[in-house]
């Protein structure tokens, strides 16, 4: 989908008077997140890491082995965020990825407004889409996570391991969370994020 595309789209999900000042399709940074906010409903499952379970996850990535799954995040692609559960990070990373038993892609649009920092997510994506589809997934787009600018301390794009698009978001918690665009395309809608949140 086109980043320009998505402008008028924003203007209609932010509230009466909001001015969007930047926006950017971007997807959270690959390894290890922030603890998930806790769950009453969810009791939390004890796992431990077994050379097995490491050598599993390398030998076949595309599968799911649980117990080396953090292991494997954090040897190939590092940090992506941290704070505590229920933190600001932990509720953003949730709200972007969250259970989908569909399995079905979706887009995550950042954008800051004059009052706000937004993160909304797409209707369902193909690969290879048509016209109708991709206005299909612009007309689904909701807001999951919505918050006020003087939560953000921070916001800086810079290189992290082969990749020098990562835009790092820190709020004033102390927990942040990274986000990337593939190496291919520009990096300049995250500055642009990192410039509205820090100007």
């Amino acid at each position: 989908m086109d980043q320009s595309g998505y402008l008028d789209l924003l203007a209609r999900l932010a509230e009466p008077g909001e001015r969007v000042l930047a926006h950017a399709q971007a997807e959270v940074g690959g390894g290890l997140t922030p603890a998930p906010p806790p769950d009453e409903t969810v009791a939390p499952t004890p796992s431990r890491v077994t050379v097995s379970s490491v050598l599993l996850n390398v030998l076949a990535p595309l599968a799911t082995w649980d117990r080396g799954d953090r292991l494997v995040d954090l040897i190939g692609w590092g940090i992506a965020g941290r704070g505590a559960p229920g933190s600001a990070a932990s509720r953003l990373h949730r709200a972007v990825n969250p259970a989908r038993p569909d399995g079905k892609v979706r887009h995550t649009l950042l954008a800051v407004t004059d009052r706000r920092l937004l993160v909304c997510v797409t209707g369902p994506v193909k690969l290879l889409s048509s016209r109708e589809d991709d206005e299909r997934a612009l007309a689904e787009t909701r807001v999951v996570w919505a918050a006020p600018r003087a939560e953000v301390a921070s916001a800086r794009v810079g290189w992290h391991r082969l990749n020098p698009k990562r835009l790092k978001v820190t709020f004033t918690d102390g927990s942040w969370l990274a986000f990337t665009v593939p190496i291919a395309e520009s990096g300049r809608p995250l500055r642009a994020i990192a410039a509205a949140l820090t100007g």
